[in-house]
């Protein structure tokens, strides 16, 4: 049997089988059947895996929308952690200015 020959028989095949056969509870009319109901948990399941990626990735562009600002106000990597009165600031040197590398 050729590759042509096999798709007419299975093209024929899909068309001939009755619509109920190949139609799900919620499409049949039995919406309170337990496959509907397996089926609508598999709905919700995936629609809250893709809710959780896309909001790490909102998460993950304010962090770099923050990280930005901070490097364009001219603060170090971090510098959010730091107090005002430069406790837990950077390394200072003897004279009292800032240590650069």
């Amino acid at each position: 049997m050729t590759a042509g020959q096999r798709s007419l028989g299975l093209t024929t095949l899909l068309v001939v089988a009755p619509r109920a056969a190949l139609a799900c509870p919620v499409c049949f009319g039995q919406s309170d059947s337990p496959m509907a109901w397996a089926m609508n948990m598999g709905i919700f399941a995936m629609l809250l895996i893709v809710g959780g990626v896309l909001a790490g990735f909102a998460t993950f562009i304010v962090h770099l929308v923050r990280r930005a600002q901070l490097a364009d106000a001219g603060f170090p990597a971090g510098a959010a952690d730091f107090d005002r009165a430069g406790e837990r600031g950077p390394a200072t040197n003897a004279e009292g200015e800032t240590a650069s590398c």
